[in-house]
């Protein structure tokens, strides 16, 4: 019997989903165009070809992202993004494979000029976090601003709110609502819907089995959603705990996605965070068919543009 890690770990496919991608190219410059980038579909499993879990939505010169799993900032770089120019971060929630690239986000775009504070949204502890990594990085703040590099005073400093759910972002035609989800009991987790005024997209995060979000994904251009293969699940936590129980229970298996998406019908389902790494594309979106979704899916890819 395969341990849960080993389960996890399987080799990475490289192969297309039933709904191609855009090129990978730099975005459009029209005021209003709306564009959903994969910066990394991975999971906690330290795998080379994926990064930690982020999605960023593009409005025209815009930058949104939500998560900020490791390696954040080199892929934007991959994606042709700005590095500095973020307008605002949101978390799904603060588990550390969503949130280790935090102080990437924080750091880099301040070394590379960034001024003003960075917007950061998230469930409560968001700010708590926040204080205990501009603390961590003391040092480094004091060396940078004080010594020949001449770091732009005030440049780390980032506003976080923590947030309740409804309505948390509303700019210039840009709208982000939090929605709670279920994940891991006794921690806030939410879901993000985002209407532009060309597209709507919502991003699950991480989400147990429900059917919370089908009232707001229905009829979406987008919708970004986790997934696990129960089949592939075997074995136990490296704490012990069964791995079955938990993935069936913190998130959502193939089947529940495919009877989600079937209610909802989004325009467009494109699989993300996807259990265990490595999966067979195909064999992950048939899983999801069996649940009764016939629409357009798409097997994420880092990168990945849509």
């Amino acid at each position: 019997m395969h341990s849960f890690s080993a389960g996890l770990a399987l080799a990475i496919t490289a192969s297309l989903g039933t709904a191609r991608p855009l090129p990978a190219q730099p975005a459009s410059s029209s005021h209003d165009s709306t564009i959903v980038v994969l910066l990394g579909t991975g999971t906690p499993v330290p795998a080379p070809h994926t990064a930690g879990p982020s999605t960023a939505v593009i409005v025209g010169k815009r930058l949104f992202i939500f998560d900020a799993g490791a390696g954040v900032e080199r892929q934007l770089s991959g994606a042709h993004l700005s590095n500095v120019d973020i307008e605002a971060v949101f978390f799904t929630h603060l588990h550390s494979d969503h949130t280790l690239g935090y102080p990437d986000l924080i750091f880099t775009s301040w070394v590379f000029g960034r001024r003003a504070p960075l917007k950061a949204y998230g469930p409560r502890g968001l700010r708590a976090m926040t204080d205990h990594l501009i603390a961590a990085f003391a040092s480094d703040i004091d060396a940078r601003i004080k010594g020949p590099e001449g770091a732009i005073k005030g440049g780390y400093l980032v506003r976080a709110r923590d947030v309740s759910p409804g309505v948390i972002y509303d700019s210039a035609g840009v709208k982000v609502r939090a929605i709670t989800v279920p994940h891991i009991p006794g921690q806030p987790a939410y879901a993000y819907r985002i209407d532009t005024p060309t597209r709507s997209v919502v991003i699950s995060g991480d989400i147990g089995p429900t059917d919370v979000l089908i009232p707001w994904a229905r009829g979406v251009d987008v919708l970004v959603h986790e997934v696990v293969k129960m089949s592939a699940i075997e074995g136990t936590m490296p704490g012990g705990k069964d791995a079955g129980y938990y993935m069936r229970t913190a998130h959502t298996p193939t089947n529940v996605l495919g009877s989600i998406a079937a209610r909802a019908q989004p325009k467009l389902l494109v699989l993300s965070h996807i259990i265990p790494t490595g999966a067979d594309e195909q064999e992950m979106i048939a899983a999801v068919r069996s649940g009764g979704f016939k629409g357009r899916i798409a097997f994420g890819h880092d990168l990945d543009r849509y």
